[in-house]
């Protein structure tokens, strides 16, 4: 199966870098271009999640699932691709469901900007530790590596990462709470 999911990764990849991409872009204008391109986003965002599970049971597939979790690098790789593909099916959701309001106000926008940008951050790591597994290693673990991550030795998260987490775990209600307060004209919910 190898060598299925290694062809398999390619398009959820491609879908979703240029879906970040639009996302990013749209959280930064209401020119023509970026609402033209939000058009196709649920499309894009739909077909990548597809792929992206059919990637993800063809990766299960590779080794027996006690190899790959003996190991920091393939343990890291499937937790990799289980939240890629989570944030991923998250912003799907969250674009079909909301509609265009994802994009009315600054926070909305914020929120899906920085969404977008955790997708997109998750898929780089998540193909770095795969390209680690198939043997062709990427530069960016070299990157990983200044932040506290080794590709070969680390086990889950380095610890400052648990504590953004936490923060982002504390702040993302008191922003929600803050919008819904704004949006009300200043009244408490």
């Amino acid at each position: 199966m190898g060598p299925y999911h290694a062809i398999m990764v390619h398009f959820p990849v491609a879908f979703w870098i240029v879906a970040a991409g639009i996302i990013v872009y749209r959280a930064c204008t209401d020119g023509p271009l970026a609402v033209a391109l939000d058009r196709v986003l649920v499309v894009m965002l739909a077909i990548g999640a597809a792929m992206g599970l059919v990637a993800y049971v063809f990766g299960q597939l590779v080794w027996p699932p006690g190899t790959l979790q003996k190991t920091p690098l393939g343990r890291n790789h499937m937790l990799g691709a289980t939240w890629t593909l989570s944030c991923w099916s998250a912003v799907l959701y969250l674009r079909w469901r909301a509609g265009e309001a994802v994009w009315d106000g600054r926070t909305n926008r914020l929120v899906m900007a920085i969404v977008g940008a955790l997708g997109g951050t998750l898929l780089a790591i998540t193909g770095t530790l795969g390209g680690h597994l198939h043997g062709a290693p990427a530069y960016l673990s070299e990157l990983l590596r200044l932040v506290g991550f080794d590709v070969y030795t680390t086990f889950y998260v380095p610890t400052w990462v648990l504590v953004v987490i936490a923060v982002g775990a504390i702040a993302m209600p008191m922003l929600a709470r803050s919008a819904i307060r704004a949006e009300r004209g200043g009244a408490t919910p």
